[in-house]
């Protein structure tokens, strides 16, 4: 659980007088709650202050601000469209945890693009000869990107006519059957499987279209910046995800359970736990109580029994909680569906945020243009020399 600390604990912490502390509150970097032992008092969430702390001791100066804006854990891009409040992730102020329980990814879709009318993915684009996957997104997002139009100088409707295109276009390549009904269930027909996974499907997606700025959301806002089409804009984004350190971490999770189904959780566990080497999937830097989003998912299937063991285990022995991409893993494991279907589900709903950021970033009308900070050596003055 959070823990939290009072007001003379983080002035001592941070250094300040508690005016600055009531400013830290006002501006939101700081998360207060009444003292159960003292209404008239208030106490402080403790990571907060430690974060604060952190980025005061490494100064203001121009060359450690700018390293820390690219490297550390704040870059500053101004959004609305995703942040995190007491655990939780949030699309435009609403839960997504929430949202979840009901919402289609269409519905979330309009809201995250603030869309006048309503989303439809549907598209009779049919299949080309690759087998559904990731190769066939990439090959024909490529191709889109490489003949598609500068997202200036058109109307905003269009752009979300464009996008919801776009997203649909990606599923079908990831497997979902074409045709007019809602994205989850075009899923579960492409993958021949039940109305009751459509729902865990649906509830998936929801919980997978954004998280704030990711790096495959700057990268896809670096692309926006520049006036590049919306499928570069989107392939940008798809591409930085697929990485195994971020949205194709859940194949990283598969592996793992590989193992797990092979050798057992007992052995396994042991392995890992005494070579030091990390385990896929437990554990997120943003939620230190638990990714609410695994859990969500979690609740609602039961996953094979080796792997609900090996979870359990790896909890108890570790403190550490499953995050999205154990849920993911083991809902392709428990359904069997598509070996490429976890990255498949995350690209498609991510996709919605993607479009989402670069839409957003079209009204900064700047190119996002960091510079570099050159630590190599020395250039060779071989003019001056020859001058010499």
């Amino acid at each position: 659980m959070a823990s939290w600390i009072s007001m003379s604990e983080a002035c001592e912490r941070l250094g300040v007088q508690p005016q600055t502390v009531y400013a830290y509150v006002s501006r939101g970097k700081l998360e207060v709650m009444p003292d159960p032992a003292d209404t008239r008092r208030s106490l402080y969430r403790a990571e907060d202050v430690a974060g604060l702390a952190k980025r005061k001791q490494a100064g203001r100066k121009h060359e450690t601000l700018a390293a820390n804006t690219l490297f550390g854990s704040e870059p500053s891009i101004p959004t609305a469209l995703c942040a995190f409040f007491r655990g939780h992730p949030y699309y435009r102020g609403q839960d997504a945890v929430s949202l979840a329980r009901s919402a289609t990814l269409e519905e979330v879709a309009r809201l995250l693009w603030n869309a006048e009318q309503p989303v439809d993915f549907s598209s009779s684009t049919p299949l080309n000869a690759t087998p559904p996957g990731r190769i066939a997104a990439f090959t024909a997002l490529a191709h889109m990107a490489a003949t598609g139009h500068s997202t200036r100088g058109r109307l905003t409707r269009v752009l979300h006519n464009e996008s919801q295109a776009l997203v649909g276009q990606v599923a079908n390549a990831f497997g979902a059957r074409p045709g007019q009904q809602a994205l989850h269930l075009r899923f579960a027909k492409g993958w021949k499987q039940s109305t009751h996974v459509a729902e865990l499907l649906r509830t998936a997606m929801v919980l997978l279209v954004d998280h704030e700025l990711t790096s495959s959301a700057f990268a896809a806002r670096i692309a926006a910046s520049t006036g590049a089409s919306l499928p570069a804009c989107l392939l940008a984004g798809l591409t930085t995800l697929s990485g195994p350190l971020h949205g194709d971490a859940s194949g990283r999770v598969q592996a793992l359970f590989s193992e797990v189904e092979r050798l057992g959780e007992e052995q396994v566990v042991a392995h890992y736990l005494s070579t030091g080497l990390p385990l896929a999937g437990f554990g997120h830097h943003i939620y230190p109580d638990g990714d609410p989003r695994a859990a969500a998912l979690l609740a609602m299937f039961e996953p094979p029994q080796v792997i609900a063991r090996f979870i359990e285990k790896v909890t108890q022995l570790t403190g550490l909680q499953p995050n999205i991409d154990v849920a993911l893993a083991a809902l392709v494991a428990h359904h069997r569906l598509p070996a490429d279907a976890a990255f498949g589900l995350f690209a498609t709903a991510r996709s919605v945020g993607l479009l989402a950021h670069s839409l957003e970033q079209l009204s900064v009308a700047q190119v996002i243009r960091p510079r570099g900070r050159y630590v190599g050596p020395v250039p060779a003055l071989a003019a001056r020399s020859t001058a010499a």
